[in-house]
């Protein structure tokens, strides 16, 4: 077998099935089933009961075959003899001790499930992927779940989700339906969650896990992530390092309420069931109808938390992130320069300034549209996507072809699910919009939200993007923006409420996947007041996400780190603005580290801010792909140094580039001792030089040296932060 394809074993007989694809229904006293990746395994087990289990999910084993030799998890007394306590996939009412995955009511009223191994088959996809499939029956009731594990061979990725289906004679309702069920040994476990809120996004807590269940779960039905995101951590026996320790990486690929259980049971073993949550949301499943649940997402590594998140990243590039081994455009925005307040003439002249800057696209923001209720503040007129008459006059055409004269492109910002109460869409389609009847209104952000639950609204929101593509076939991308959450949810369409979650959400990506069905190929920044939106099942769709409306270059050293353990560079947005104190270097260093753009009035800079502006974006097309594809290392965090750097190697290991910023500003703080350089070659020999050095001013370092990656990795470079020196990138090359 080629070293590079991924497996999933059987035990004995089973691993010819295997290897043909074929469905393996023979039963045997403790089939085991390994699915493994480069460098881990989880290993499933089926007994002489049928009952599946989880015995094993760790660093992988070289002969596939020891894995039946795992002793058995649970000790065998009279009180253990029928346990399904490492169950693949638990279920409640009948043998489970702990957190059911699943949770149903038959059609009959009986509420207990009980489900049995009856066959499994492997799917080939490529020489890199493949897809387990196991299906499990209840003996009693004509009831199915079917497990799935898509493992990515070299990235170690596997992706697990479920569908259900029963035929029985009446409806069935579900209460609870994971996408996955994980289950883990060790002596301890220590959980990294993260929390915030708008401009305070992804602040990372590490706790030791106790007995009991810690959930980790959002209720707010869009903008799902505004005070806590689905990514987490877990360390194996102590917290995991940036280079040491154990971890594995979760994430739910779901953009609407998720939920993750946590549970620690009474013999040390942590289980992890993690899917959509079924808050407010029991499911009724019509006969033969198939459930499918959102995937749950993970990685593992034996070598610290920057291997893991380098697994996580080159997965999203190469299977998830739409074009994520592509291009990206870089911007000027107008909305810190003008927000509502603007005209044709205003918004050509910052055409002409997008030229001058020497970016790719200029991008008009919020307030372009609405006609009765002006949109000139965000009180009115969102929901009314005709161009405003007065601002322009001429339409959004007239801007595009302004951009297409300048030689830049043209983006747009939209706000599709939502709906302000002072608007014509709200007084011609009241039954479109989210809403108790009975109940008064509340408002987030003065607005509601439409019901994407109703194919109606489905179509009108598919129509907002296909008018402006119709009418402007130039136009180059989309801002995506989702500013409120759901409050009083109820939808005039649906006639089950409970089903309301979870249909809003199939109707987004119902309208998501024929936007990309008919243009495949322009850019979307996934925007939702910050990071209100971010998670793998959105970046389908979307080529970027907006990590914070906190723009303040200090702040976003740390918000944009926390982000780059679950998402590569490609995928943040990083605007330079006038947030905060920093001088305009420090901040569009900061803005380098991912997707640049500008938000600000580049005709109130003074010459030497233009022309470093000019030549930093120059830089940035130079080292542009190198940040985007290549491997990030982090050398030095904000939160325990007062330097922070991180750096990006191309995949020869002949390229990189170092980003060095000062994070405490108290007096004689920097750099005093080297920083140690990562994914180097030891062998080779590299120069280093400063860039984007301000105009006057001169580098403190000596560019004549070389050094090989041995001495760079092991002793070290001083890249001189300080005061008066708080931002410095060093352009690494191999040396000639």
């Amino acid at each position: 077998m080629n070293a590079n394809q991924p497996i999933i074993n059987l035990k004995t007989f089973t691993t010819f099935a295997l290897a043909l694809g074929l469905s393996c229904t023979a039963w045997a006293q403790n089939i085991t089933i390994p699915v493994e990746t480069k460098n881990n395994a989880l290993v499933l087990q089926i007994d002489g009961k049928k009952d599946i289990g989880t015995i094993y999910l760790g660093k992988k084993l070289n002969d596939a075959a020891a894995y039946a030799q795992i002793p058995s998890v649970y000790k065998q007394t009279a009180d253990y003899t029928d346990n399904t306590s490492n169950s693949a996939y638990s279920t409640s009412g009948s043998r489970g001790y702990f957190e059911p995955a699943v949770t149903v009511t038959h059609s009959d009223g009986n509420n207990s499930l009980d489900l049995r191994y009856v066959s499994h088959k492997v799917t080939k996809v490529d020489n890199n992927v493949s897809l387990l499939s196991v299906v499990l029956k209840d003996p009693v009731y004509n009831f199915e779940v079917t497990l799935y594990y898509k493992s990515y061979f070299n990235e170690d990725v596997v992706e697990q989700w479920s569908s259900i289906k029963h035929s029985e004679k009446g409806n069935v309702v579900l209460h609870k339906f994971a996408s996955a069920n994980l289950y883990l040994k060790a002596a301890k476990y220590y959980l990294t969650q993260y929390h915030g809120e708008w401009a305070k996004e992804m602040q990372p807590e590490e706790s030791l896990i106790t007995h009991g269940i810690k959930t980790l779960d959002t209720k707010l039905g869009t903008r799902a992530n505004l005070f806590q995101p689905s990514v987490f951590m877990i360390s194996i026996d102590q917290p995991a390092t940036e280079d040491e320790g154990t971890v594995l990486y979760g994430s739910v690929e779901w953009s609407g309420n998720f939920r993750t259980d946590l549970e620690l049971d009474n013999m040390d073993n942590l289980r992890v069931i993690a899917g959509a949550n079924n808050y407010a949301s029991a499911y009724t499943l019509k006969p033969n109808e198939v459930f499918t649940t959102p995937a749950f997402l993970y990685t593992m590594s034996d070598k610290g938390k920057g291997d893991a998140s380098r697994k996580l990243q080159r997965w999203a590039r190469n299977y998830r992130v739409l074009d994520g081994n592509g291009n990206r455009l870089t911007l000027l925005n107008n909305w810190e320069a003008t927000y509502f307040d603007f005209d044709e003439q205003k918004l050509f002249e910052l055409i002409k300034d997008t030229k001058k800057l020497g970016v790719d696209m200029f991008l008009l923001d919020d307030g372009w549209f609405a006609n009765k209720y002006p949109r000139n503040g965000d009180n009115a007129g969102l929901g009314d996507w005709q161009e405003n008459k007065k601002k322009l006059p001429n339409g959004v055409s007239s801007l595009v072809k302004e951009a297409t004269a300048n030689g830049v492109k043209f983006g747009i910002w939209l706000e599709p699910e939502m709906v302000n109460p002072k608007s014509e869409l709200y007084e011609k389609h009241p039954n479109w919009v989210i809403k108790q009847p009975k109940r008064d209104e509340h408002y987030f952000r003065n607005q509601l939200v439409l019901d994407l639950a109703n194919p109606e609204v489905q179509n009108f929101v598919f129509g907002i993007v296909d008018d402006l593509f119709t009418k402007n076939p130039e136009l180059a991308y989309i801002k995506w923006d989702c500013n409120a959450v759901i409050f009083n949810a109820y939808s005039a369409h649906l006639k089950n409420q409970s089903h309301f979650y979870i249909e809003y959400m199939r109707g987004l990506y119902k309208v998501l996947e024929r936007i990309r069905a008919k243009y495949p190929k322009v850019p979307m920044m996934l925007c939702s007041g910050g990071g209100g939106r971010v998670d793998y099942a959105a970046l389908k769709y979307f080529t970027e996400f907006w990590p914070s409306d906190n723009t303040d270059p200090l702040e976003r050293i740390f918000i944009q780190w926390e982000y780059s353990y679950f998402y590569p560079a490609i995928t943040s947005s990083n605007h330079v603005t006038d947030w905060g104190k920093q001088p305009i270097k420090f901040r569009v260093d900061v803005a380098m580290m991912g997707k640049l753009g500008f938000d600000i009035v580049v005709s109130k800079l003074s010459g030497d801010e233009l022309k470093f502006c000019q030549e930093a974006i120059k830089n940035y097309n130079q080292l542009k792909d190198i940040i985007w594809h290549g491997e990030q290392y982090r050398l030095a965090d904000p939160r325990k140094n007062s330097v922070a750097s991180i750096m990006y190697v191309d995949e020869a290991k002949s390229s990189c580039v170092m980003f060095n910023y000062l994070v405490n500003n108290r007096y004689d703080e920097g750099s005093k001792l080297p920083v140690k350089l990562k994914g180097l070659d030891a062998a080779k020999r590299y120069t280093l030089k400063e860039i984007n050095l301000y105009p006057g001013s001169n580098s403190s370092l000596d560019a004549t040296k070389t050094y090989s990656g041995e001495f760079l990795m092991t002793i070290g470079y001083n890249p001189d932060v300080k005061a008066g020196r708080n931002s410095v990138i060093l352009q690494i090359n191999e040396a000639k």
